[in-house]
């Protein structure tokens, strides 16, 4: 066997365990001081962490950790999950087919859940991540950054809110009411407009009443209502949220389409460009459904950024050019030698944390 055979050989041994490390599925109930039993889908394998990108994701109203792993799962997103680890929360309440919350249950609020989670990491020992989360989800994460900066290596926000809820919404909770197990229609509908307010009346979205439709049955079938109803109404209760506060490396990604993009442009106003950056993704609102490629794209770049995911190539770039020397490029270069001394895949993945103290997050 010649040299380059056995090197296509070992690549593809390397390729296959990845791919059978990210189909390791997880699932644990972990006990919070303040927002009680969250349930989390741990995707890959935490074992290899530190060779490994991690992020922990929150979800947004109506839903649960499903719509991150479908978004996980899709085709744009292959490289990235063979060489990352997922840890989906699910907000309480919200695990499939969840019973009903007990009444003298005080659900919490944003910022207490954002918080607690750092019981979640500390129960799965994982020392840092990368948060990904989307509305009220991104809300979530946003507070967890602030109040633990030291295990947070960046955080990557579609359609957050910084603003208590505005006169508007509020005024439209006066129509929206949970009752016994059922969702209200007006709540339904509410819901809808969160998630797909451009499609609602958009001639050009063909497949908007299939996408809706999948929604509302999952909305009716998978989650507990009632439970539905105390997350939206603990995001309805939010209170403003200043990124200023935030020490931690942010991108913000919203859609032009989306009914909230104006609040994520209000977000991103009044705070430090250098920490924090914004993405809008034309003809698109709901961007894990309208534009994943895009938002997949947005997360490599990040990744790579914070010195993560540093071996997985570009959308459109030669794998090949992305490991040869460059006379006009030094990370090439840089990266040929790091390899030419021996170096796995595995090995160039593993994080470079500079800013991080151990001692640091072992306090907290």
């Amino acid at each position: 066997m010649t040299t380059t055979e056995m090197t296509t050989s070992a690549e593809r041994r390397e390729a296959f365990s990845r791919r059978a490390e990210s189909l390791v599925e997880r699932k644990y109930v972990v006990n919070t001081d303040q927002s009680g039993e969250i349930h989390v889908v741990v995707q890959g394998d935490l074992t290899q962490q530190e060779k490994r990108a991690v992020f922990m994701t929150v979800h947004d109203l109506g839903c649960n950790h499903n719509s991150f792993q479908e978004f996980v799962n899709s085709p744009c997103m292959t490289e990235i999950k063979e060489r990352s680890c997922f840890i989906h929360i699910d907000v309480t309440g919200h695990a499939d087919n969840a019973e009903s919350l007990p009444d003298t249950f005080q659900f919490p609020s944003l910022k207490t859940l954002g918080e607690d989670l750092v019981t979640v990491l500390d129960f799965l020992h994982v020392k840092y991540v990368i948060g990904l989360g989307e509305g009220a989800g991104a809300n979530v994460l946003a507070r967890f950054g602030i109040a633990h900066p030291t295990r947070s290596l960046g955080l990557i926000l579609i359609n957050c809110t910084g603003s208590a809820a505005s006169v508007v919404e509020t005024f439209k909770t006066k129509f929206i009411n949970w009752k016994g197990d059922e969702v209200a229609s007006s709540a339904e509908s509410f819901l809808v407009f969160h998630k797909f307010g451009h499609q609602i009346s958009s001639e050009n979205s063909p497949d908007k009443e299939k996408i809706m439709a999948e929604y509302q049955s999952r909305l009716r079938t998978n989650l507990n209502s009632k439970n539905v109803g105390l997350y939206f109404k603990s995001f309805m209760s939010r209170k403003d949220l200043s990124l200023k506060e935030c020490k931690v490396d942010t991108l913000l990604i919203t859609g032009m389409l989306s009914p909230y993009a104006s609040m994520v442009e209000k977000l991103h106003r009044d705070v430090e460009k250098e920490k924090i950056t914004m993405l809008k993704i034309e003809r698109a609102g709901d961007v894990l459904t309208d534009a994943p490629s895009k938002v997949a794209q947005s997360v490599l770049l990040f990744c790579k950024g914070q010195g993560l995911l540093t071996s997985v190539a570009m959308p459109g770039v030669d794998r090949g050019r992305a490991y040869s020397t460059s006379s006009g490029g030094s990370t090439d270069g840089q990266l040929a030698n790091r390899l030419s001394r021996g170096m796995s895949m595995e090995e160039y993945d593993k994080p470079n944390i500079r800013r991080l103290s151990i001692n640091d997050v072992s306090r907290k």
